[in-house]
C-alpha cells in the first residue's frame, strides 16, 4: 500500500463545509453469529469520539443516530458479532484536536482497539496520527479532507471526501475540459480551501478555474454579482457559510447571475433548507446525502430504526450507518487482531444506505455515488428533491501516492 499526506491537505480541510427494522441484513452489509466461537466471552471495546458539543455538535448528533441504528441493521439487534459484544464508549471531542488526542490516547491505554465518529477534519488528521503510532483501527466519519485518505495505513473513513463533493458540482456542466469555473467565495481559509478544491479537481480535468473572494465583513453584493456576470462563466461554484449568506443570495437572484450560469453549491443538513431565500428554487446542489435520496433497502432500514429512536434521516446519518457496519465487519472478519481488522476491511464491497460501497485497499478511499438535488416547496417549507445519482465511478478520488 502507498499512503501520503497531501500538499494542500491544509487547504483542502476545509472544503465545502460541505421499514426493515425486523429484518436480518444481509450477507454483504450484516454479520453472521457462529453458534460457537473460543472468544465468546471476550467483548470488544470501541471507542467514539465526535462532536457531541461545539460548532458541529449537529453533525455529531446525526453521526452517532445513524452509528446506533446501523449497529443495530448490522447485528440483527444483539449488539453482538461472531459471539463477541460490541462494548461502545462515547466521547466528546469537541471539535479540538487537542482534546480528541487526550482522549484517543486514554482509551488506547485502556486497551480500545477501535476508535471512530470524528466530524471535524482537523480531528481526524490529528487522530489517525495516533492510530498510526498506537496501531489502533481508526474510522473517521464526516471530516470530509482528501489528507485522510491514505494517510496511514490504520485509518479508514465512512463519509465521503472533498474530491467526491467537487467532482460532482462539476457533473452539472458535463466535460470540465475548456470550461470556465468560477468560485464564489469569503476571502478566508474556508473560502480559500475551497478554491484550491476546485482548482485541484475540476482545474485538473481541463477546466480554467478562477475565484471571486469577499471580505468576510462584506455587507453589499452587487458588486461582486456583476463581477460574476461579466467573467462569463459556465459554472459558479458558490462556498459561503456565516450571517451574510441570506443577502448574499439575495444579491445573486437579483443581479442575475442565475441566468448567466449555473449556480452550484453543497446542500447541507435538513436545518439549512430554509436558508436560500428566493434563490432555493434555483441553487443547483451537489449532494452527499438526504433521506429519501437511495431509495435502497439499507436505507429504508436505516430511516425505520431513526424513527423508532425519535431521529430523521439527515445529512450524516449514513456515515454513522456505515461505521456501524464496518466496525462489526472488522471484528467478524478480524480474528481478534488490528492487523487483521485492516486487512478484512481494504477491498471489501458491500451494501449501505447510499448502494455499493467499495473501500479501496491502496489507500483506504470510500468509493460510492454521489446526488445532484434541488429544493422545492411542500406545505410551506422547503425539501430536497433527488435530480439525479452520480455513479460512483464518476467522482472516483485519485489513488494517494507517495
Amino acid at each position: 500500500m502507498r499512503f501520503m499526506k497531501r500538499s494542500i491537505a491544509a487547504a483542502i480541510a476545509a472544503t465545502v463545509a460541505l421499514g426493515l427494522a425486523s429484518c436480518a441484513p444481509n450477507a454483504q452489509g450484516g454479520a453472521s453469529t457462529p453458534s460457537g466461537t473460543a472468544g465468546a466471552a471476550t467483548p470488544v471495546k470501541v471507542a467514539m469520539l465526535t462532536s457531541q458539543t461545539g460548532p458541529l455538535a449537529a453533525y455529531g448528533a446525526a453521526y452517532t443516530a445513524g452509528f446506533e441504528a446501523g449497529l443495530d441493521y448490522a447485528t440483527d439487534g444483539t449488539g453482538e458479532v461472531a459471539g463477541h459484544k460490541i462494548d461502545l464508549t462515547w466521547a466528546d471531542d469537541q471539535g479540538n484536536p487537542d482534546t480528541a488526542v487526550a482522549k484517543a490516547k486514554d482509551f488506547i491505554g485502556q486497551g480500545y482497539q477501535i476508535l471512530a465518529g470524528t466530524a471535524a477534519s482537523g480531528v481526524a488528521t490529528a487522530v489517525a496520527e495516533q492510530a498510526a503510532q498506537n496501531k489502533v483501527l481508526y474510522i473517521s466519519g464526516p471530516a470530509a479532507a482528501d489528507a485522510i485518505t491514505g494517510v496511514n495505513g490504520y485509518t479508514f473513513r465512512s463519509g465521503r471526501q472533498t474530491y467526491q463533493d467537487v467532482a460532482t458540482a462539476g457533473t452539472f456542466i458535463g466535460d470540465p475540459k475548456g470550461k470556465h469555473v468560477v468560485v464564489f467565495a469569503q476571502d478566508n481559509a474556508f473560502g480559500q480551501g475551497n478554491l484550491a478544491a476546485v482548482k485541484t479537481v475540476l482545474g485538473g480535468k481541463g477546466a480554467t478555474v478562477d475565484g471571486v473572494l469577499v471580505a468576510e465583513d462584506a455587507t453589499e453584493f452587487t458588486p461582486f454579482a456583476q463581477q460574476l456576470i461579466d467573467a462569463k462563466p459556465d459554472l459558479v461554484f458558490v462556498a459561503w457559510a456565516g450571517a451574510s449568506s441570506g443577502a448574499m443570495w439575495t444579491a445573486l437572484t437579483q443581479q442575475g447571475v442565475f441566468d448567466a450560469a449555473p449556480v452550484v453549491t453543497g446542500l447541507g443538513d435538513v436545518a439549512t433548507y430554509g436558508a436560500y431565500g428566493d434563490a432555493s428554487s434555483k441553487i443547483s446542489f451537489l449532494n452527499h446525502y438526504f433521506s429519501g435520496a437511495a431509495g435502497t433497502e439499507q436505507e429504508k432500514a436505516m430511516i425505520a430504526l431513526l424513527e423508532k429512536n425519535g431521529n430523521k434521516g439527515d445529512l450524516f446519518s449514513p456515515d454513522g450507518f456505515v461505521a456501524a457496519q464496518m466496525v462489526v465487519h472488522a471484528i467478524e472478519k478480524g480474528g481478534g487482531s488490528v492487523d487483521g481488522m485492516v486487512k478484512a476491511l481494504e477491498g471489501w464491497s458491500f451494501d449501505s444506505v447510499k448502494g455499493k460501497l467499495t473501500i479501496r485497499a491502496e489507500d483506504h478511499a470510500l468509493i460510492q455515488p454521489m446526488y445532484q438535488a434541488k429544493l422545492v416547496q411542500s406545505g410551506g417549507a422547503w425539501t430536497p428533491e433527488l435530480v439525479k445519482k452520480i455513479d460512483a465511478g464518476s467522482v472516483t478520488p485519485p489513488v494517494a501516492k507517495k
